[in-house]
């Protein structure tokens, strides 16, 4: 099991209540990969959002960025909003990271718009996502594929390619593509029928609720003809580790509070509720908040609904202070990680 964390990026606040920039949040933000990676995580996802308290907008920049400053970690987008940027420039800006790394520690999570801000930003139509992100995940899918950096493809809503030539090409010659979704019946049935590692987003309700979900995308995989080691699972979800209960209680809740009065200013959602934190906060609920023996079995406990081969926390929302990021991304490399090895491994 592969243990690991991502963040869209967290603008701090000032003791006033005022936010701190977004150029010091994405110097934060890196600053967390390295250390990551120093601590042995296994995974590090930078998300796209485009928002002042969210600000990591192009995760192909912070990667490429870690790349050159890390040594063993995969990291990955999580996701990139495909629907509404240009596949071909995804692409490049991924292989570029690829080549800095080395090579095979750079990885593609294609997402389909929960992101909404992008849309009116980049100047499309929100109703058209779906067809946006089938014309461009296989625009994506064939970059990967093809065995020359010279590329022929047509789709509906991009200009044509010709046997133009998409450069760099990744170490390898190919990237790891995943489909991202936070729960969607169809998106399951795609990624198993395109043969795509798929990661689900689980930030609300019992995560074992998503198990169906990757049994439906298994048995699509299967009855397409793929079997192979791209048809795998992995979770992201909201949580904190700390050394007690308590304090990772206490740390994550003023962050949550606030990161919900900023998602409802801008999408609508109710005023938060104390309660609701406290019931997504313990088991069985979604937010993974807690010592490291209780994080570790829950991610245990989910896998055995899930059968997933990588677990990642999304722990800077809201304003957290760095040091509790930091302190809690060391946590989960050190304490975390080796309780769900041993853990799995009493299972057999």
């Amino acid at each position: 099991m592969e243990i690991g964390a991502y963040s869209f990026g967290d603008a701090q606040r000032n003791t006033d209540g005022t936010l701190r920039s977004s150029a010091e949040a994405v110097k934060n933000l890196h600053e967390a990969i390295v250390h990551a990676d120093r601590a042995g995580l296994d995974y590090f996802g930078v998300g796209e959002h485009h928002t002042e308290t969210m600000p990591a907008s192009s995760p192909g920049a912070v990667i490429a960025a870690a790349a050159a400053s890390t040594s063993a970690i995969t990291l990955g987008s999580a996701a990139s909003i495909i629907s509404t940027d240009d596949p071909v420039r995804v692409y490049q800006q991924f292989a570029t990271a690829d080549a800095i790394s080395g090579g095979g520690r750079v990885e593609i999570t294609a997402g389909r718009g929960s992101s909404v801000e992008t849309f009116p930003l980049f100047g499309y139509d929100l109703a058209d996502y779906d067809e946006l992100y089938a014309n461009k995940l296989n625009l994506l899918m064939t970059l990967n594929d093809s065995e020359s950096p010279e590329v022929t493809w047509r789709g509906a809503r991009r200009p044509e390619l010709s046997g133009q030539a998409v450069v760099p090409q990744p170490v390898s010659g190919r990237m790891p593509i995943w489909l991202a979704t936070g729960g969607n019946a169809g998106s399951s049935a795609r990624a198993g029928q395109l043969g795509l590692p798929v990661s689900y987003g689980i930030i609300g309700g019992a995560p074992q609720r998503f198990a169906p979900l990757a049994e439906l995308y298994r048995k699509s995989a299967a009855a397409a003809g793929h079997t192979g080691d791209d048809i795998k699972v992995s979770v992201a979800a909201l949580g904190l580790v700390a050394p007690t209960k308590k304090e990772a209680m206490e740390r994550m809740y003023p962050g949550w509070y606030n990161l919900n009065v900023e998602m409802g200013r801008l999408r609508g959602w109710p005023a938060p509720d104390k309660n609701a934190f406290l019931a997504q906060a313990d088991a069985p609920g979604a937010y993974y908040v807690g010592d490291p023996d209780e994080v570790a079995e829950r991610i245990v406990h989910l896998h055995g609904y899930m059968g997933h081969m990588r677990h990642f926390l999304q722990m800077d929302i809201g304003g957290l202070p760095q040091e509790h990021l930091l302190e809690s991304l060391t946590l989960l490399a050190t304490e975390v990680k080796p309780r769900v090895e041993r853990l799995l491994a009493q299972k057999g």
